[in-house]
């Protein structure tokens, strides 16, 4: 008998960077995302030898250890080791304990440092397939909080709370943050949610990045109180909201021109979040026909997300495809973290 889990990564439209501390404990911070299909995924099988193998199907790496030994990061599936190290100890804490052990595999659709999230669906897909383990009657809220706990407080990975909920609640959300988080699922008409989904495309830069320094330079802007980033921020949280509207109301070009306007808001955000290929690779699909886009994580490289007219997306992904950058589709999808037994 074997668990699986299988959390989607996400593609955020607005908003992003007014999800981290201390901007959203200050004025509150709101993201538009919705998850994709592409995903993270993992499996638990038992074992009753007491011991723990983890094993990283796309690092091509295993690291094994005994139930009761301590664990020790080393820069090596450390995502892993403390989701293990979180849940089993809360387990111990309540007076239970792990004696068989289990080999626990892992599976992303995209690389590290991709902008679709891919670390923190990492996460919440290892914390589904534990909290299955061990029966803990988590809520979606606390499930997306015990991952956001794991990442960003115990390993200490700078960034924000979005992630952890997108790839936990999945679907087109409107993420609110303050003294807590909200999700707001949107209730979009078919029509327009098949429409976008025709006429947006993700272009890979070919460059992959640790998104915490640029996270950690965002942060020091904010807390010196620059008036740019500050500025630029809360233009993307307007933004948000601006884009939540369009969709809604299925104006959608409208909706591009705004993508456009968030990239250019974003990138006032810190000068890390863009370069040369970057920019390039921006005015060559505008130049062609795209409407607006952005890069969708924190920026530096992975994917850029565009949205053209129907018209027009081809001749942007041939020029694109033409300067050396990989093309693809996507669709929405509309379910979060699940976990199945096999």
């Amino acid at each position: 008998m074997a668990i699986r889990s299988r959390a989607p990564l996400r593609v955020s439209f607005a908003g992003g960077g007014t999800d981290v501390a201390p901007f959203y404990l200050d004025e509150g911070g709101a993201v538009l995302s919705s998850t994709i299909n592409r995903y993270v995924y993992g499996s638990l099988r038992t074992r009753d030898d007491g011991r723990i193998r983890i094993e990283s199907i796309d690092l091509g790496i295993s690291f094994s250890f005994r139930v009761d030994e301590e664990i020790h990061f080393d820069g090596e599936l450390d995502l892993a080791k403390a989701a293990i190290q979180r849940v089993s100890g809360a387990i111990q804490r309540a007076g239970g304990s792990e004696r068989k052990g289990y080999d626990l595999v892992i599976r992303s659709g995209a690389p590290p440092g991709s902008g679709l999230g891919s670390s923190s669906a990492l996460i919440v897909a290892l914390v589904a397939l534990l909290q299955e383990h061990y029966g803990l009657p988590l809520t979606e809220y606390e499930a997306a909080e015990l991952a956001y706990q794991i990442e960003r407080v115990d390993l200490q990975i700078q960034g924000g709370l979005q992630d952890h909920y997108a790839a936990t609640f999945g679907g087109f959300n409107f993420i609110e943050f303050g003294e807590r988080v909200v999700v707001n699922p949107l209730r979009i008409r078919p029509a327009v949610l098949n429409e976008l989904e025709l006429n947006l495309m993700l272009c890979f830069t070919g460059i992959t990045r640790e998104s915490s320094g640029i996270i950690e330079d965002q942060t020091s802007r904010v807390t010196t109180k620059e008036l740019e980033t500050l500025e630029a921020m809360r233009a993307q949280k307007q933004l948000a909201g601006a884009m939540k509207s369009t969709i809604l109301r299925g104006q959608l070009d409208e909706f591009g021109s705004l993508l456009d306007e968030a990239w250019r808001e974003k990138k006032r955000m810190s000068p890390m979040i863009t370069n040369a290929r970057i920019d390039e690779a921006y005015d060559l699909a505008r130049k062609n026909g795209a409407l607006g886009g952005k890069v969708t994580g924190a920026g530096g490289g992975g994917y850029i997300l565009f949205y053209c007219g129907f018209d027009d997306k081809h001749r942007v992904a041939d020029a694109l495809t033409r300067f050396g950058a990989t093309v693809s589709e996507f669709n929405f999808e509309g379910e979060g973290v699940t976990t199945w037994r096999t």
